[in-house]
C-alpha cells in the first residue's frame, strides 16, 4: 500500500512538473536525489559497519547472553510464553539493546533472528503468537536512549547542536514503547479470556 502512495506520489509531481512546464526541475530533481542519496548511504555505512562489528563481537564474546540474563526477569514478564533459558530471550534481548542505541539497521538481524526462534516454539505456523506479536510491538516502539542514526543525519546535514534530540527522542520512544505495550497486554488479556 505505501508503495502505491508513494508511486502516486512521484507520479502525480512529474505530470505536475510537466503541465507546469518544469521539466529541468524534475531532471535536475533526479540527478540531485540520487547524488544525494548516494553520499548519505556512504556518510552512514560506516557508523552501521562499526556497530554491526561491535555486536558481532559481542555476540561471540558472550557478552549478548550476559545482556539477556541481566533482562530475563523483565522479558520473561513481557513474555510468558518462551520457555525460560531459550535462545529467542538472548536474540530479543539484543534487538532491545541495539534500539536503545538508536541503530535499527544493526538491530534487524536480532530481530529476524528472535522471530525465528519465536517461529520454532509456534504451533500454528500460519498464525503469529502473542509473544511475537509483543515482540513486534515492542520492537516498533521500543526505547531509544541515544538516538545515533538520528545524530549522525543531523551531523551529516551540517547542524550545529545535532544531540539536542536526544531528549524528544527518548519521550516519544518512552511514550510509544508503554503505549504500546499496555495496548497489547490489554488485548492479550481479552483474548486468553475469550
Amino acid at each position: 500500500m505505501v508503495n502505491i502512495i508513494w508511486g502516486a506520489f512521484i507520479i502525480i509531481g512529474i505530470i505536475y512538473g510537466l503541465i507546469t512546464g518544469n521539466i529541468v526541475v524534475i531532471n535536475n530533481e533526479i540527478i540531485e536525489s540520487g547524488n544525494t542519496a548516494f553520499n548519505l548511504i556512504k556518510d552512514m555505512t560506516p557508523l552501521l559497519v562499526i556497530w554491526m562489528g561491535l555486536m558481532r563481537i559481542a555476540e561471540a564474546s558472550g557478552l549478548i547472553k550476559k545482556i539477556a540474563k541481566l533482562m530475563t526477569p523483565l522479558l520473561s514478564k513481557l513474555f510468558p510464553k518462551i520457555p525460560k533459558n531459550h535462545e529467542s530471550i538472548g536474540y530479543i534481548a539484543s534487538n532491545i539493546a541495539v534500539n536503545m542505541a538508536g541503530l535499527g539497521s544493526a538491530a534487524t538481524p536480532f530481530g529476524l533472528k528472535a522471530m525465528a526462534k519465536l517461529q520454532e516454539l509456534n504451533p500454528d505456523k500460519k498464525r503469529a503468537t502473542s509473544s511475537m506479536i509483543t515482540f513486534l510491538v515492542l520492537n516498533t516502539g521500543g526505547v531509544t536512549i541515544i538516538p545515533t542514526t538520528i545524530i549522525s543525519l543531523r551531523l551529516t546535514y551540517g547542524s550545529l547542536n545535532p544531540t539536542i534530540v536526544i531528549p524528544a527522542c527518548i519521550i516519544a520512544t518512552l511514550s510509544a514503547g508503554i503505549g504500546g505495550l499496555t495496548l497489547d497486554y490489554f488485548i492479550r488479556r481479552k483474548n486468553d479470556n475469550t
